[in-house]
């Protein structure tokens, strides 16, 4: 299942104490301090993969702890630091700091950012030496590090989005483009989070139905429009089922402006489904009307395949000519 959000605990490494110890020579048990200062916790970061399905990993163990630093040593030895914890996210997160009222965003694969900082090594004994303390007993503890809650928000940064109507046929065409299983259903909301496909080396995104209102929050609302912002291009599903299928078009059109106008912007093809529903008399008008409006326009069926095989070819020959 697709996890498009989580929150999570995570805390920075604690640093490894100061120790209090002393250098033995013959005759002289107490020769100097030789206690050393405790290592560095480890820091957390955030880290991009390209792996969309990241978080979904995370649903059982929402904690992330760094190793704390070690203690000091004898013979003036520093503890070792910690290494530092990354938690992988998917390419496209947007990442809240609930604690400290901070956002950062992660848009390239392998971008990495630090959110907590680990504690600083106690102090050991010979830190303290000095001309009038020759024999110091004190050392200090190790610092605490950070610790918070982080609110992971993933917006897809699909290279194409299959976006429509609830049963629009969306889900259909993902799996047979890809190897994706995404669940196929007469009823509207079959598809209730985005589902993942790999044509090839390019990802293609199922998003979930939209309807009138979206863009204020009806239906999937938000959660729907937020994935589309970060696609690459856009397959707009419209089925041939509908009486009015250019007025159900417009309507997708009117929820993306009432959104964000830039995502009208974004490249679009159109590809009337369920062909196999209509007769040439109907569906040809349109496909004129919407040529006309300079739309590349696809009929297809992924009932009968009619027109399947020419879309994917011609998308995927696009993608890699871009």
């Amino acid at each position: 299942m697709f996890v498009d959000e989580l929150t999570l605990y995570a805390k920075a490494g604690d640093g490894g104490d100061g120790v209090v110890r002393w250098r033995s020579m013959k005759f002289r048990p107490k020769a100097g301090p030789a206690g050393g200062n405790g290592g560095n916790g480890g820091d957390v970061y955030f880290k991009a993969v390209r792996d969309m399905n990241q978080l979904a990993k995370y649903t059982g163990a929402k904690e992330f702890k760094a190793v704390d630093g070690e203690d000091g040593r004898k013979s003036s030895e520093f503890g070792k630091g910690a290494d530092d914890l990354y938690i992988d996210v998917p390419v496209g997160s947007t990442i809240t700091d609930l604690d400290r009222d901070r956002t950062f965003t992660l848009l390239e694969e392998g971008e990495t950012i630090r959110v907590l900082k680990g504690g600083q090594g106690g102090l050991g004994n010979e830190h303290f030496k000095s001309s009038t303390n020759r024999t110091p007993t004190e050392a200090t503890p190790g610092k605490p590090g950070e610790e918070g809650q982080f609110k992971v928000e993933v917006a897809l940064m699909a290279d194409v989005g299959l976006v429509g109507l609830p049963n629009a046929g969306k889900s259909s065409l993902l799996n047979s483009f890809t190897n994706a299983t995404s669940a196929i259903g007469a009823y509207p909301f079959t598809t209730k989070e985005p589902h993942l496909g790999s044509l090839y080396e390019f990802i293609l995104a199922d998003i979930p139905g939209l309807i009138a209102g979206a863009a204020s929050g009806k239906g999937l609302g938000h959660k729907f429009l937020r994935h589309v912002a970060r696609t690459q291009m856009l397959l707009h599903l419209v089925s041939l089922e509908h009486e009015e299928p250019l007025v159900v078009y417009e309507q997708i059109r009117s929820e993306l402006q009432a959104f964000d106008e830039t995502l009208t912007k974004k490249e679009e093809w159109v590809v009337l489904t369920k062909v196999d529903l209509s007769i040439p008399e109907i569906y040809e008008p349109l496909v004129t009307e919407l040529e006309a409006q300079n739309k590349r326009v696809f009929v297809i069926s992924t009932v009968t395949n009619e027109g399947v095989k020419e879309l994917r070819d011609e998308l995927v020959a696009h993608l890699r000519a871009r």
